[in-house]
Order: structure tokens, then sequence, then C-alpha cells
């Protein structure tokens, strides 16, 4: 009796140690996730800058993952992505492309001590450059842009005055080493290539970049700037995105953004 006395005890016992036991794993798994909620992006940024081509045939994977980027909508994280030009000369001129770009990506290069320029390629926050498909360190970079909280500011806003926009900026990123650059960005985009790597292949394009400007920053100057739109500019699916950009080494210090849907007059 005495006997099964105390393996009924044992039992009951070992039962609520099994109880407190999961219920601070529960706890624990809780704070766990409060932790990590609170951690996503605490004020960082990651700027991801894809240099691409509708003539390299390695493009479409790099576009297609910062399509999942996008759609995955996390805060802070800016997406541009620049055709550059150099692909055109084998068979199929992607209609986007532009030598501007292909400057940009060769600045790139030399900040970064690069040898020479590729497709696909992505350069985070200007200071990291990663092959443009490969997804797990170019989200590895994109977190740890979002974890360091920003220490300058920058804010734009701007007015659809015709076949322009004119570009309202402030911050405290007016640093004379640095220059401000803009960016009217399409937000999506199909072509049908005809030719070259991809040839009869559908594309599908997202946060396309069709005009850049580089602004002074710096001294009295005037904080607002005029950005003429393309022949085919609609009132939806555009965008611009700034950032602050210093000149030595090509890191960004701040960006922003604004729709043309709230840019629209009456809006």
């Amino acid at each position: 009796m005495n006997t099964i006395k105390v393996v009924a005890l044992t039992i009951g016992l070992l039962g609520v140690l099994a109880a407190v036991a999961a219920a601070v794993k529960s706890s624990q798994v809780e704070n766990s996730k409060k932790k990590l909620q609170a951690g996503e992006n605490p004020g960082g940024f990651a700027v991801v800058e894809l240099f691409t081509s509708e003539g390299c045939s390695s493009c479409p994977p790099a576009d297609e993952l910062v399509e999942r980027i996008r759609k995955s909508n996390p805060d802070g994280v800016y997406i541009l992505a620049f055709h550059v030009d150099y692909w055109d000369h084998q068979g199929w001129k992607d209609s986007f492309g532009d030598p501007e770009f292909t400057a940009r990506q060769r600045q790139y290069a030399e900040w970064l001590g690069l040898q020479g320029l590729y497709t696909p390629q992505v350069v985070v926050n200007g200071a990291t450059e990663y092959v443009g498909s490969h997804s797990g360190p170019i989200l590895g970079a994109i977190a740890e842009g979002l974890e360091q909280a920003s220490t300058k500011t920058l804010a734009l806003e701007g007015t659809v005055e015709g076949d322009k926009v004119n570009i309202r900026y402030q911050g405290d990123g007016d640093e004379k080493n640095s220059e401000l650059v803009l960016t009217l960005v399409e937000q999506s985009a199909q072509s049908h290539v005809r030719a070259g790597e991809n040839s009869g292949r559908r594309l599908s394009h997202v946060q396309i970049v069709r005009r850049m400007l580089h602004v002074p920053l710096g001294g009295d100057r005037k904080k607002e700037i005029a950005m003429n739109l393309p022949g085919d500019f609609t009132e939806k699916g555009w965008e611009v995105i700034g950032f602050v950009q210093r000149k030595t080494d090509g890191r960004i210090t701040a960006v922003d953004r604004f729709d043309f849907q709230s840019a629209l007059p009456g809006k």
C-alpha cells in the first residue's frame, strides 16, 4: 500500500515538473519571438542595387530574387534595378539599358576594388557586392543593414507639373563629401526578348530605374530640383527613391522615397 502511494506521488510529481518545464519553454519561445519582432527593423535600411540586362542569360534569376524581396515588402528595403548597356552588342538591345547605369556600376568597381564589371551584380548600401542571384549573402546583407540604426535623415516630397516632377528634399546628411542621388523608378514591366541569350523569353522586371540625377549637397543650395518624366509615364506604378551617398567610398547614409499617387496635383 505504501509502495503504491510512493509510486503515485512520484508520477504526480513528475507530471507537475513536466508541466512546469513546458510552461517555461513556452515562455522562452514567446520571449524569443517578441525579441525577434522588436529587433526586425529598429530604424535601419537596405538600398539594394541590381545591375542587370535583358541580354544576359544569368540575369533572370536575379530579377526574380529582387521581385521576391519586393513582394515580402520589408520596411526599410529600397530596390533599384539598373539595366546596363554593355550586353547590347550580343544581339538584343535592352530597352531599359543606359550607358549612365553602366558608368554607375563602373564607379562601384572602383569603390569596391573590383577588376571588372559583371551581371547580375547586387550592391547593398553602397558597401558590399554579391552575385545577384545568390540569395543567402544578399538577404544577410539586407538583415544587417536593417539592424544598423541610421544616424542621418532624408525626407523627399514631390509635385508633378506637366512632364516634370519637382522634388524637394530635407535632411541632415548634407555633407560636403556626399551627393544626393535621385532615381525615377518604374515599379514593374515586361519585355518579350526576340534575340540574344534570352531569345524567346518574356522577362518580368521590377523597380526599373528610368532616370537618375546627381545633386551636389552642402552650402546654400536650393533644396529643390526638377526631373523630366519619360513619355510612357503614368500616374500608377512609379516612384522616386533618393539617397545620400558618400563620394569617397560609395557608402549610403540616408534614403527616402515617395510614390506618384501622393505627388499628383490634388492628391
